[in-house]
């Protein structure tokens, strides 16, 4: 079961951010790198920032994160969020992955303990027909389902 509610929009893949998502149903996370200069980008673009090139490939992130930033939601912008308000926000950053930043949720505590700079682990949100969406939970806690 998500962790949202099941009604919640699932991400639609464009050629850009396919080979993310195809990680996320493989539950492996990954970010594009520039074939050319190794420029770490997400989201996925076609061409690199860097040095314009067009060549990409994939590779896995980190399961251990950084709390960048976040915000408590405690109004839903859908009904499917309904279930889990209020409920964090956040960018995650990862080490040795420099320039990428991700949005996704911070799980499994209460909002009030969630910081700037605090470590969390990657889990996994089973949306079902095989779309899994990373998710963020203090190490050690109890990941919610």
């Amino acid at each position: 079961m998500a962790w949202f509610s099941p009604d919640m929009p699932r991400p639609s893949p464009n050629m850009d951010d396919a080979g993310f998502w195809e990680g996320c149903a493989a539950r492996r996370l990954r970010f594009q790198y520039c074939a050319q200069c190794a420029t770490a980008r997400h989201p996925p673009t076609p061409i690199c920032p860097a040095c314009r090139g067009t060549e990409v490939r994939w590779q896995e992130a980190p399961a251990q994160a950084e709390v960048y930033t976040y915000t408590v939601i405690h109004y839903a912008a859908h009904p499917a969020v309904n279930v889990r308000l209020p409920y964090v926000a956040a960018v995650v950053t990862f080490a040795g992955v420099d320039g990428v930043r991700l949005v996704s949720n911070i799980t499994d505590c209460e909002a009030s303990a969630v910081k700037i700079g605090m470590p969390v682990q990657l889990w996994w949100d089973d949306l079902g027909d095989g779309m899994f969406v990373p998710r963020f939970a203090p190490p050690g806690a109890r990941r919610s389902a």
